[in-house]
């Protein structure tokens, strides 16, 4: 480890994260981590742990998370979204040059399914967006 850890640590759970402040200044030089609040990113809330009043210092560094945390999450959507676009690729080859007759026959109703439902929606967006601007 480092010589300089943070003075909050963040273990992320699904809807956020419980927070953490980091003290490694006691007598036996252990890290200790006492939880001081729960964080949920989607609706914003953050509630502190065990009756606690939290100072200015603990929102800052929790809102700077917050904030961060939400930006490399939309980041990461992005990203998931672009590689489905290649795997819609990479399926297309697969589809043209090597699946069998009765893979197609597997796979093709779900894919075409579920390809119709995203161009319907991506149209209809695409449509709104024309005529809002």
């Amino acid at each position: 480890m480092g010589a300089e850890l943070p003075d909050y640590y963040f273990r992320i759970r699904e809807n956020g994260a419980f927070v953490f402040r980091v003290d490694t200044e006691n007598r036996q030089r252990r890290i200790e981590m006492d939880q001081i609040a729960m964080v949920n990113i989607k609706n914003g809330e953050v509630k502190p742990h065990g009756g606690r009043d939290l100072t200015p210092e603990d929102m800052k560094a929790i809102k700077r998370w917050m904030a961060e945390r939400t930006e490399l999450l939309a980041r990461r959507d992005i990203d998931d979204i672009l590689r489905a676009v290649d795997y819609l690729n990479l399926t297309t080859h697969w589809v043209q040059s090597k699946a069998s007759d009765a893979q197609l026959e597997e796979v093709t109703d779900s894919l075409l399914l579920a390809m119709h439902d995203l161009r319907s929606i991506l149209v209809r967006k695409k449509a709104d967006r024309l005529t809002k601007g």
